[in-house]
């Protein structure tokens, strides 16, 4: 019996994939927990059609996360923190403190997202990583100076 995978299956495939497989395993298994449809030439069409849409949306994700990295790479932050002897801070700065700038400054990006080793304790420009999409990564400019 010939069915298309609607998940990816390690033994089987990947989505989309029209792979034969022994009747009972499709009746009993993969249909039934929606692993996979019976590959009719309508079921075909139709996932041909779901998998362009999908692709589509990624794309124009995509490309929306390319823009805002670009914004992003563009501005400069400037933190003003109290620091002591030898530049160092009294307390840190946090990928909390940056996201609170960036939120300010009309960008909505959630601070896991802002790959921050650890909390920055000194003064001086730092270039932090930001995962804006799983394929897009900005490279924010934060200077840290005395207050």
């Amino acid at each position: 019996m010939k069915v298309i995978l609607k998940e990816n299956i390690e033994t089987l495939g990947h989505i989309g994939d029209i792979v034969k497989v022994a009747p009972g395993y499709a009746r009993n298994y993969l249909l039934p927990k929606g692993l996979a449809i019976e590959a009719t030439e309508k079921n075909a069409k139709s996932l041909d059609h779901a998998l362009r849409q999908m692709a589509y949306k990624k794309n124009k994700a995509l490309e929306s996360a390319r823009s805002l990295a670009a914004k992003l790479e563009a501005l400069a932050i400037d933190l003003p923190h109290q620091a002591g002897e030898e530049g160092k801070l009294f307390g840190s700065v946090t990928n909390m403190e940056i996201a609170a700038f960036l939120k300010d400054n009309g960008f909505e990006i959630d601070r896991k997202t802002i790959a921050l080793a650890e909390p920055i304790k000194q003064l001086g420009e730092y270039s932090v990583p930001v995962k804006v999409h799983p394929e897009v990564t900005a490279t924010l400019k934060v200077s840290v100076k005395a207050a």
